[in-house]
């Protein structure tokens, strides 16, 4: 009796799921495959190619994730999610991982109970238009339409922004960034809404990408990042850890191709215990102590994961700003391997 009493109150408290919880990295390897959430579709950021494998910049935190901890890269399932269903997917355990330009904000955190491990991008929220309109400003978009994603934080800051500077506009609820597009290029909207990185990728994916402006004002704070349910610590921290690894892998100057070489010790008693030729820091956390060599080995640094999907000399032309290193005056700084 006293049993059954204590384990209603654990479930009343939310201990008795919070216990349960603790075993994804078990799971995950006993199933051979890390299912990871991802969207349903963004240029440069997470969609499949010609052959069907999904690439891109959230990808990679996918494929690094899995090399980690299954000590394999394409052992990935990935799960398309919408704005509406990613959480859900998420929260029901469909998915051990969601990364797919989420915004990190309190009540998400804390209301949803989810975990965001950090910051893989760090965006705001734009407006794009059809160079036609001869708009110039998004102070100019009273009465507009605007197409926007509906389960976003975008609808928030839409509402917002036009309530802050007394204009008003008409909204076109879409689910998905494809849906989107499709009603832009329709001209069921005059504008899209949504993270300027997904401005970015949009225009890139049009025929004619010069014929769309991305508009000069940012609305909004867009932290986005990997997420993972609340009350698995180990899991939480083998996600957040390999982020922070291939951040500091660029600060380090470890590459894709240098990883195994500079693995076996350098002089440098910070790699040496990241790269596990020092300490027992995969120990901690469950794994093996070369869990960050076979995720850089994997998909690179971060500058490379960048570069390679969406940076300059890709079509998504995105410049670092913001998600430089500390170092060159950005925000990208990991926390330290000690």
């Amino acid at each position: 009796m006293k049993k059954n009493l204590f384990f209603a109150a654990l479930a009343a408290t939310g201990t008795l799921g919070t216990a349960a919880a603790a075993q994804t990295l078990a799971e995950v390897q006993a199933r051979g495959t890390l299912n990871c959430g991802v969207s349903t579709g963004l240029a440069g950021f997470s969609a499949p190619d010609a052959d069907g494998d999904w690439q891109g910049f959230d990808v990679d935190v996918c494929r690094a994730v899995a090399a980690a901890v299954l000590e394999d890269p394409m052992a990935v399932t990935f799960v398309p999610t919408t704005g509406q269903t990613r959480f859900t997917a998420l929260a029901s355990g469909e998915v051990d991982l969601l990364a797919r330009n989420s915004t990190w904000t309190f009540s998400r955190e804390v209301d949803l109970n989810l975990t965001f491990v950090g910051v893989n991008y760090y965006d705001g929220q734009g407006f794009m238009i059809g160079t036609e309109m001869g708009v110039e400003s998004a102070m100019d978009l009273d009465g507009a339409t605007v197409c926007i994603q509906t389960g976003t934080t975008t609808e928030l800051n839409l509402a917002d922004f036009f309530r802050a500077n007394g204009m008003s506009y008409e909204p076109v609820p879409i689910e998905t960034n494809a849906e989107a597009q499709q009603q832009y290029l329709a001209g069921a909207c005059d504008v899209y809404t949504t993270d300027v990185s997904g401005l970015a990728a949009t225009r890139a994916s049009f025929a004619d990408p010069d014929a769309h402006v991305i508009l000069p004002e940012i609305i909004s704070k867009e932290p986005l990042g990997p997420v993972v349910r609340d009350g698995d610590e180990q899991w939480a921290s083998i996600v957040r850890w390999t982020l922070f690894a291939l951040i500091a892998a660029e600060e380090m100057g470890i590459t894709a191709e240098n990883v195994v070489s500079m693995g076996a010790g350098t002089d440098s008693p910070e790699i040496n215990r990241m790269l596990g030729s020092e300490g027992g820091l995969g120990e901690m956390f469950g794994l093996d102590n070369e869990w960050a060599v076979r995720a850089i080995a994997a998909v690179g640094n971060y500058g490379e994961i960048f570069s390679r999907h969406i940076g300059v000399e890709t079509p998504i032309g995105l410049e670092r700003g913001l998600n430089a290193l500390y170092t060159e005056g950005g925000l990208m700084y990991a926390i330290p391997f000690r």
